[in-house]
C-alpha cells in the first residue's frame, strides 16, 4: 500500500482534478465576455460545482470503502472525460453548467477516496500532515497551470478557440484512468458501521461532536475565502486593473501558485512545530495584506490600464495573490489535526462531512463575491474577506483546545 505507484496515482488524480475544478473563475470570465450573462448570474458555476460535490459526498462518502476507493476513482475520471467533450460541442451556458456538475459530482469520488487512503499509507500524526499539505500543494500547482493551459488557447480572433483545452484535460482524464487502474492498490477493510444505515448514523454522529462542529465552521470559512478570491481574482485584474482578458487569467496564477508553494512550505513546517502555531500565524498575516496591500493594488489600476503583456505588468500587481502564502496551510493543517485526532475508521465520514461543508463555503464564498462586485464594485468586494478570516481565527483558537481534550 505505501508503494511509490498508488502515491503517485493519488497526485495525478488530485492534479487534473485542480484544473479542472478552479478553472471555474476562468469560464465566469468566459461567460460573461462570451456568453453575455451578468456578474450574478454567471456567479451560479460555482454553486453548480460546489452543490454536487456537497450531495455526492452525502451521499457516498460513509459507505464509499464498501464500494472501493479505487473502484470509485476510476468512475469519476471516466465522467470528468465525457464532461469535457460534451463542454467542446455544447458551446454555451448551460454546458458549462453541466460540466462543472459533473466535475463537481466527480471531485466528491476522488476527494473522500484521496483524504481517506491518506491515512491507509501513513504511520503517524506528523507523516500524515505532512503528505496532506503536499498532496494539497500539488492540487494548488495544478490550479496555477490552468490560468497559462486556457489563455494558450484563447484567440481573440478565433472565439470558440479556448474549447479546444478540453480535448487536452479530457485527455489528461483519461491517461490519469490507465494510471490508477494499472497501479497497486491495496486496500484495507475499513468499513465505519455494519450495513449502510449505519454507516450514515456514523456520519451524523459525527456531527454531534463539538470538535467535529468547530471544525466544520473553520473549513467552511477558509474555503469561503479561498474560492470568493480565486473565482473573482480574473474579473478583478480585469475591471480594477485594467488588464486584457488573458494578461487577467495568467496573473491570476500568482494566487494558485503561492497557494501551492505555501502548502508545500506548511509540510515542512508541521514536522517541526504545531499546527496550530502555524495556522494562527498565517491568519494574522493574511489579516496584514488585506489592510495594507490591497489598498495599494487598488490604487494601481491608474498605472496599469492598458496592460495587454505580462512582462509590462507593474510589480505591485503581484503583491496582493500572495495572501495565497498565508491562508494555504490553514485548510489541510486542519483537516490533519482533525482527522488524526478520530480513529481511521471514522476518516471516511469526517472526510464526507469535510467536503460538504468545504463545498457549500465555496458556494457561499463566489455567490457573496458577485452580489459584492456587482453591488459595491470590484475595487472594494475583497475587503469584506476580513470578516470571515476574523471569525476563523477565534474558531482556530477553540479547535486547538478541543482537539488537546480529545487526545
Amino acid at each position: 500500500m505505501k508503494s511509490f505507484g498508488i502515491k503517485l496515482s493519488l497526485y495525478v488524480n488530485y492534479f487534473v482534478f485542480a484544473i479542472l475544478l478552479n478553472s471555474v473563475g476562468i469560464v465566469i470570465l468566459k461567460a460573461i465576455n462570451r456568453y453575455q450573462v451578468g456578474e450574478v448570474e454567471a456567479s451560479i458555476l460555482e454553486a453548480y460545482k460546489d452543490l454536487p460535490i456537497a450531495i455526492v459526498s452525502f451521499l457516498v462518502a460513509s459507505f464509499l470503502p464498501r464500494i472501493g476507493y479505487k473502484k470509485a476513482m476510476l468512475a469519476a475520471l471516466g465522467l470528468v472525460s465525457f464532461a469535457c467533450v460534451f463542454m467542446i460541442y455544447g458551446n454555451s451556458f448551460f454546458a458549462a453548467k453541466v460540466l462543472f456538475a459533473c466535475v463537481g459530482a466527480a471531485f466528491a469520488l476522488i476527494k473522500v477516496s484521496v483524504y481517506a487512503s491518506i491515512g491507509l499509507v501513513t504511520e503517524n500524526d506528523n507523516e500524515h500532515s505532512s503528505l496532506m499539505s503536499s498532496i494539497e500543494g500539488v492540487f494548488m500547482f495544478g490550479i496555477a497551470l490552468a490560468y497559462f493551459l486556457f489563455p494558450a488557447f484563447n484567440t481573440e480572433d478565433q472565439p470558440d478557440a479556448w474549447l479546444n483545452v478540453y480535448w487536452v484535460l479530457a485527455g489528461l482524464a483519461v491517461l490519469s484512468f490507465f494510471l490508477l487502474l494499472n497501479a497497486p492498490f491495496d486496500e484495507k477493510d475499513e468499513i465505519p458501521g455494519t450495513d449502510l444505515v449505519d454507516d450514515f448514523k456514523q456520519m451524523f454522529a459525527l456531527i454531534a461532536k463539538l470538535l467535529v462542529v468547530v471544525f466544520v465552521l473553520a473549513a467552511f470559512l477558509f474555503v469561503m475565502v479561498e474560492q470568493g478570491i480565486m473565482t473573482w481574482l480574473p474579473t478583478f485584474n480585469k475591471e480594477v486593473l485594467a488588464l486584457s482578458e488573458n494578461v487577467s487569467i495568467m496573473m491570476a496564477s500568482i494566487f494558485a501558485i503561492s497557494l501551492g508553494v505555501g502548502r508545500i512550505i506548511a509540510g515542512y513546517l508541521a514536522q517541526r512545530y504545531s499546527w496550530f502555531y502555524v495556522t494562527a500565524g498565517c491568519i494574522v498575516l493574511a489579516i496584514v495584506m488585506v489592510l495594507f496591500v490591497l489598498p495599494k493594488t487598488v490604487e494601481m489600476g491608474v498605472v496599469s490600464a492598458g496592460t495587454n503583456r505580462l512582462q509590462d505588468v507593474p510589480l505591485l500587481a503581484y503583491a496582493f495573490p500572495l495572501v495565497g502564502l498565508f491562508i494555504s496551510p490553514i485548510y489541510p493543517l486542519l483537516n490533519s489535526a482533525v482527522l488524526t485526532a478520530l480513529p481511521k475508521k471514522l476518516h471516511s465520514p469526517m472526510v464526507g462531512l469535510i467536503i460538504i461543508f468545504s463545498a457549500l463555503g465555496g458556494t457561499l464564498g463566489s455567490r457573496a463575491m458577485g452580489y459584492l462586485f456587482a453591488d459595491i464594485g470590484p475595487a472594494q468586494g475583497f475587503y469584506y474577506t476580513l470578516i470571515p478570516i476574523g471569525a476563523l481565527l477565534i474558531a482556530l483558537i477553540v479547535l486547538k483546545r478541543l482537539t488537546a481534550n480529545q487526545e
